[in-house]
């Protein structure tokens, strides 16, 4: 009888995903039942889906309706964050494969520290046209010979810059200034001294931003973070400015400091209002817990940073 009910429920379930105007209750019913012959239609195809209930079942769901959720034609960020934790590696391919799956830069990075043994999974990060810079640059520098000429072959508009940036993430592209330079150790002495009267503050990084001062800035983000200094200072000076967002939300920082950091990488102190409105949003979504945990990934493979 039970299996009877079941059978019932996954035609009707198969029926319903296809169906623009299907009852969303049932529709939401369906979507976390433990079943995948009933849950799989509407995981992978219904548009009535509730966001809440993909989540509630990613988070709780086992690796099948995992996998009908990573096949989605579109997949919200809130949700891959939760696939690339929990999902196995046929959920973290078809997930990379997905060009309708939204992925935070949290995502990124833990999808990252699983493609470093998994050239199925490096292969298919690397073509992902929506991979952060910085995050391409670190694949690429850890990346097979085989998975490099792989995105060089398939991805012609990629294979002029896998050179530099092999040459980038492994630390020995010239940064402005170094750990031997007489600026550096004038920037740390005077930020161990704030670190030391306890004024090593958020109002005082937003004034060395403001200031353009990129040396106590760096050293004072690097300080708190517990990152190196390069890696701090390559994510001010570039203009892609999202490993920038990550560092102050996890710190916690005010939006006006943020703001601050992001000016040191326009020489004119200039970004224009449309780009800045749009970091602010980016921003006021990014998570501190998740910030943090993106951060404890860099923390994880310092010594990447320290060459």
């Amino acid at each position: 009888m039970v299996e009877l009910e079941e059978q019932a429920r996954a035609l009707l379930s198969r029926r319903l995903s296809l169906c623009s105007n299907a009852p969303k209750q049932v529709v939401n019913r369906f979507a976390v039942d433990d079943s995948i012959n009933v849950a799989g239609p509407i995981l992978q195809n219904s548009e009535r889906v509730d966001p809440s209930a993909l989540i509630e079942t990613a988070t709780t769901k086992g690796q099948d309706h995992l996998l009908a959720i990573a096949r989605r034609q579109r997949v919200d960020r809130p949700v891959t964050d939760i696939l690339v934790r929990r999902g196995d590696r046929t959920v973290v391919v078809a997930l990379v494969q997905n060009n309708g799956a939204e992925i935070s830069e949290f995502g990124f990075l833990h999808l990252l520290r699983r493609s470093m043994n998994d050239s199925i999974v490096a292969e298919n990060l690397g073509l992902r046209t929506d991979i952060p810079r910085h995050v391409f640059q670190q694949l690429i520098a850890k990346a097979s010979e085989q998975v490099r000429r792989k995105l060089v072959s398939e991805r012609t508009d990629l294979a002029p810059h896998i050179d530099s940036a092999v040459i980038d993430a492994t630390g020995r592209l010239h940064a402005k200034f170094g750990p031997a330079s007489s600026e550096y150790f004038q920037a740390k002495r005077t930020i161990r001294s704030l670190r030391e009267q306890g004024r090593l503050k958020e109002e005082q990084i937003h004034s060395f931003a403001q200031q353009r001062k990129i040396y106590e800035t760096t050293v004072a983000l690097a300080t708190l973070c517990d990152l190196p200094a390069n890696l701090v200072e390559r994510a001010l000076l570039t203009d892609t400015h999202e490993l920038t967002l990550v560092l102050a939300k996890a710190l916690d920082l005010s939006w006006q400091t943020a703001m601050a950091l992001l000016f040191l990488s326009t020489p004119e102190q200039r970004i224009y209002a449309s780009q800045l409105a749009k970091l602010e949003t980016e921003y006021s979504l990014l998570n501190v817990e998740n910030s943090r945990e993106v951060l404890a990934v860099y923390r994880a493979r310092k010594e990447d940073y320290e060459q």
